[in-house]
């Protein structure tokens, strides 16, 4: 059961700070890390060389994973976006453009990117969809809002569907609750209740679980 900890504080501006500067020192403490040098570790950098990621596709679960592309040479496939670091990784799937754009939008491409091990809850294109146009666009443009609605959706662990059942605290502060397992599995705040269409779907430093609705803090 994996389960790779990462310190986490309560408070959003404290989260963020400390995740970018905390990893970003990590890359240098040591010449060995697989995350020496200067470009981001692909997965062939941060695994054995004898590491396999042709069977990425075999670990996920659920029903939106069809709508995955399945050419492994494909960067939105399995098998590509468990090579790049989560926010790359993201913006190469089909189903996941907005939340893309808003990433970009709060800056948090670095900070995901950067991280050494996290599990993020990742809405759907039709997930925004389902927010009122105009709201969603005056929260692209807020920056604090958007920035705790998107860490909302973050843990600061890596973790498996045995594992991130329960109760999670979220980079945040606050906190969600999954319940289920393969064969069916919600992640719920005090507001939504969204399914999870696609889980454990490994990147680089990342666990995603795509969903259909938008947590909210």
């Amino acid at each position: 059961m994996k389960r790779t900890t990462l310190r986490r504080t309560g408070a959003l501006a404290a989260a963020t700070a400390v995740l970018s500067m905390g990893l970003a020192a990590c890359g240098s403490d040591d010449e060995s890390d697989s995350t020496a040098g200067d470009s981001t570790p692909t997965a062939a950098e941060s695994t054995d060389s004898g590491s396999s990621t042709s069977d990425a596709a075999a670990q996920v679960f659920g029903p939106g994973c069809a709508k995955v592309p399945t050419d492994p040479t494909d960067p939105g496939s399995f098998d590509g976006m468990v090579q790049d670091p989560v926010a790359t990784a993201a913006s190469n799937n089909p189903l996941l453009t907005t939340l893309v754009a808003a990433v970009k939008a709060a800056g948090l491409v670095d900070t995901l990117n950067n991280a050494e091990a996290l599990t993020v809850f990742a809405p759907t294109d039709d997930a925004f969809k389902a927010i009122d146009p105009d709201t969603l666009n005056a929260v692209l443009k807020d920056k604090k809002t958007l920035t705790a609605i998107l860490t909302h959706h973050v843990i600061g662990e890596q973790l498996d569907p045995t594992a991130v059942v329960g109760e999670q605290t979220t980079l945040n502060g606050d906190t969600v609750t999954v319940a289920g397992d393969t064969d069916g599995m919600t992640v719920k705040d005090s507001k939504v209740t969204a399914n999870v269409l696609c889980g454990n779907i490994p990147t680089a430093n990342a666990t995603v679980y795509v969903i259909d609705s938008v947590l909210m803090p």
